[in-house]
């Protein structure tokens, strides 16, 4: 998928079959080697005044809220248990995506001025950030269901070493699909962009197509949670498990946000497979909203650590208690705890 330029139609010209062109609201008719005007213009000149200031509301909040984690994590909660392993990755994941959001707020601003190097780079941060977000989130359930449901399973199998290494592994799978699109963005000379940075590859080519996104990163751990979440749901029903049920809300409010804010983008992405014109105005504009919109997951996330989490709630008191003593008489705090829920 095209995460850099939503609403620009690539098209090739000459007989060489040589990409040399993308332009924004264009299709190509290869019988008369010109080019003709697209109805969603409009929301091209619209993103030049809507994302850059939505980029850098998305990257400074994010960056804050994800920060705060890090740090409450760091100053007040043992950093190898399983739960804070995984914990600690999914916050990292999150600042890798919104790292690359400066970059994409200039380049909407205007055109694309940090090289070739960065623009394979920051697009391949891009994807890092979403594919290892979707595998945490799915590991996470994964072993909230295995420390609900196989209580004697995971209290023999569940160390640091074990969570370290799936982490690494969830690393490795996630570095390994952003090379097909390090390899596959360019820098390409435009007459009215300018210099864009573009995924030039052939889409016959693509490993990592929609319909592979769609299952490896959607479907698949859709199914996985909803399992997950089925039976940890009955299971704490049944044997009236309270001490789980916050650690669970948590995980769980996570996941939804992140469907609720990545599905109607891989919605629009699946229907647009289907459709043959590149001009089809409402679609266009459908994946450029809901693309913008699955951006707020990053920056809405860690909102969540705070008002779902008791003990981070109460790690953000004492913090407060500790810079601004005054308000000790107004704040209560509790002891420290391993378990970051």
């Amino acid at each position: 998928t095209n995460t850099d330029t939503d609403t620009y139609v690539t098209f090739e010209m000459g007989d060489n079959d040589s990409a040399v062109s993308t332009l924004p609201g264009y299709e190509y008719d290869s019988a008369v080697t010109s080019v003709s005007p697209c109805e969603y213009t409009d929301i091209n000149n619209f993103g030049r005044m809507f994302l850059p200031p939505f980029y850098a509301i998305i990257f400074n909040i994010s960056l804050l809220g994800n920060g705060l984690v890090l740090f409450i994590m760091y100053k007040f909660e043992s950093l190898n248990t399983v739960t804070n392993i995984f914990l600690l990755n999914l916050v990292a994941s999150n600042l890798i995506f919104t790292s690359s959001l400066p970059f994409q707020a200039v380049y909407h601003h205007s055109e694309w001025i940090f090289g070739l190097v960065a623009c394979k780079l920051v697009n391949s941060i891009y994807f890092l950030g979403f594919y290892s977000s979707v595998f945490f989130l799915t590991l996470m359930t994964f072993d909230r269901y295995l420390a609900v449901v196989h209580v004697v399973f995971a209290t023999k199998q569940r160390r640091s070493c074990y969570a370290l290494v799936l982490a690494a592994v969830v690393w490795m799978v996630s570095v390994l699909a952003t090379l097909e699109s390090f390899f596959g963005h360019v820098v390409l000379e435009d007459p009215v962009l300018k210099r864009i940075c573009e995924d030039n590859s052939n889409p016959e080519h693509k490993i990592m197509g929609t319909y592979s996104q769609f299952v490896l990163f959607f479907i698949f751990p859709l199914v996985v949670i909803l399992y997950c979440y089925i039976r940890i749901g009955l299971r704490v029903i049944s044997s009236r498990m309270k001490g789980k049920h916050r650690t669970v809300k948590l995980i769980f409010v996570i996941v939804v946000l992140f469907f609720l804010c990545w599905s109607p983008y891989n919605v629009i992405l699946l229907m647009m497979e289907q459709v043959t014109d590149p001009c089809d105005s409402s679609l266009n504009y459908s994946k450029y909203v809901t693309h913008n919109i699955a951006h707020l997951y990053f920056c809405i996330n860690p909102v969540f650590y705070t008002f779902l989490g008791r003990k981070f709630q109460n790690h953000v008191r004492r913090l407060l208690v500790k810079e601004v003593p005054c308000l000790k008489t107004h704040l209560t705090t509790s002891g420290t705890s391993r378990s970051f829920s």
